[in-house]
């Protein structure tokens, strides 16, 4: 049959993946031909006013279809060394390396300090009033945090987020030596507002670059990266302090390395393109409002609560995420343990979180199954766990009291302590659960949209909201709460949330998010979002 040129509207865009394009399209008037295809036909057809694809350009500037060409430049080009391909410089891949990276140097060592439990003082008082300083701030500066990201850009957001790390480390050093609760409490409530904007940006990276098939990878990829900073950081106290087998702070030397870190990660954040210049394998850019103003954002914000209210029902679980982290810092490993088996505690607890990350992460992106049954598969294992995991903490906090703990002759155990096996082990499937539940509902959001204005603003919803619920509870465990109450409080918030999660779990989780409606809350147009053709990468980052 004879294959002839015809003029055709362009393809539907039905089911494309969101993303973005930074070349805008020249403007087409209504009626003229969009692009020139070849046609198979029995009929004869008529031709346009040109008879050949050779002999009229497209209307845009790029391929022969008239799709977009993918943008070019040294941060576009993939290389090989060895027998390894490395991806483009401003594709998802390498630059959620760079944001892990700068969150392994900067909220990782935090970790790694907070994870000693006293921020590795002996008396937990002033870290956890400057902690009770750190969320409260976190909390309010989180919640508006998408506005903040959306308006002022990655680069700018990170970076002054990762200052904050800097200062809280510096604020107990100083604390060492003169004793001073003031500047712990000052550097709390700064390092609030800095995490506030570098844990929304690195949520709404996180969620929105990737394509559909690969976000719980992505996910998976970001908390193994960021958790090994806090085990790496664990490192450094478990050296300094191994042959130590008292309780008591830990050394000038192990502060300021962190310190040193922390500073590193906050100039680190500069090395990442600017949002609207990543690209994804297939020629796609992510989503984004192509003018944002302050007034845009502000609303925006407003918009993302009025049109996506069932969020809400995510909002118990955004609290009970961080509300543990108290109990199992400073109930269990500050209570029990000496200050060697504290670090070496943190060490299996941080990779324990890796392991936690791979095996969800990897486990949510399986493609053989409907999204909207790994999402239900998810939320019963997460259950499961749940009464398994913590019906064991409640087997080993019957044990002991605060009061006990507390006294003049108590004796902390060591490693070399009879019985230490069991609530090793015990930590570390505390950690692993960590990972499951913050990777589960990252993984939730992501499922929801996948446009990067409104997943920055679910981000800041998410950390605000679970630093509020950190504030109250180290505000708790400052006043001396039974440890008891407080495990009853961290298994009872965690069922509880996974309960009230369960409708939008059923009702709101799709298999895939229509392109039109990402756009809608967005600026631009499906021309410019269109993902190039002939991308043979797309098919090997979606796999």
């Amino acid at each position: 049959m004879p294959r002839v040129p015809i003029t055709v509207p362009p393809p539907p865009s039905k089911g494309i993946i969101a993303s973005r394009h930074p070349t805008t399209p020249a403007p087409v008037a209504p009626g003229e031909p969009r692009a020139i295809v070849m046609a198979t036909t029995n009929e004869k057809v008529e031709p346009a006013t040109t008879t050949s694809a050779a002999d009229s350009p497209p209307a845009y500037d790029g391929n022969e279809r008239g799709q977009p060409t993918r943008s070019t430049g040294w941060i576009y080009k993939t290389r090989r060394v060895g027998g390894i391909k490395i991806p483009a410089y401003a594709s998802p891949p390498i630059q959620l390396g760079v944001v892990a990276f700068v969150c392994f140097l900067c909220p990782g060592m935090f970790n790694a300090v907070t994870g000693l439990g006293g921020a590795g003082q002996l008396d937990a008082t002033t870290a956890n009033n400057a902690n009770v300083a750190v969320y409260s701030t976190f909390s309010v500066i989180g919640f508006f945090a998408g506005t903040f990201a959306n308006r002022m850009g990655i680069k700018l957001t990170l970076s002054f987020g990762g200052i904050g790390y800097f200062f809280y480390t510096a604020s107990f050093l100083s604390y060492n030596h003169n004793q001073n609760a003031g500047f712990p409490i000052f550097a709390g409530a700064l390092t609030g507002v800095c995490a506030g904007l570098l844990w929304c940006a690195q949520g709404a990276i996180m969620m929105s670059y990737p394509p559909e098939a690969s976000k719980g990878r992505y996910i998976s990829w970001f908390w193994m990266i960021f958790n090994l900073g806090a085990v790496i950081g664990s490192l450094i106290p478990l050296g300094q302090n191994i042959h130590s087998q008292t309780s008591g702070s830990v050394s000038d030397g192990t502060y300021a390395a962190f310190m040193v870190l922390n500073f590193l990660g906050a100039v680190l954040a500069w090395s990442l393109v600017d949002a609207r210049n990543v690209q994804r394998a297939d020629g796609s850019h992510v989503v984004l409002m192509k003018h944002p103003t302050w007034q845009s954002e502000l609303l925006g914000l407003l918009e993302t609560l009025r049109t996506d209210s069932w969020i809400v029902f995510l909002f118990p679980m955004f609290f009970a995420s961080n509300w543990f982290y108290t109990y199992q810092f400073n109930g269990v490993n500050l209570a029990r343990f000496n200050v060697r088996t504290r670090a070496l505690n943190n060490v299996l607890y941080w990779t324990s979180q890796i392991i936690g990350a791979y095996v969800f992460g990897y486990a949510l992106d399986i493609g053989k199954v409907r999204r909207t049954t790994r999402a239900k598969a998810a939320w019963v294992v997460m259950f499961v766990i749940t009464m398994a995991i913590w019906g064991g903490g409640y087997a080993w906090q019957k044990q002991y009291t605060r009061a006990e703990v507390s006294a003049d002759d108590f004796v902390p155990d060591d490693w070399t302590t009879s019985g230490y096996v069991g609530p090793m082990f015990l930590y570390m499937f505390y950690g692993f659960y960590d990972a499951a539940w913050q990777t589960c509902v990252y993984w939730f959001m992501g499922a929801l949209t996948n446009n990067g204005r409104k997943l920055a603003n679910f981000a800041g919803f998410y950390k605000g909201i679970q630093s509020a619920a950190a504030a109250i509870m180290f505000r708790i465990d400052a006043l001396k709460a039974p440890y008891m109450n407080e495990f009853a409080s961290c298994w009872a918030l965690l069922a509880g949330s996974l309960v009230i999660a369960l409708p939008l779990i059923l009702m709101k989780v799709r298999d895939t998010i229509p392109l039109e409606e990402d756009l809608k809350f967005s600026d631009e147009t499906i021309e410019e979002v269109m993902p190039t053709e002939g991308s043979p990468e797309a098919h090997n980052e979606k796999a």
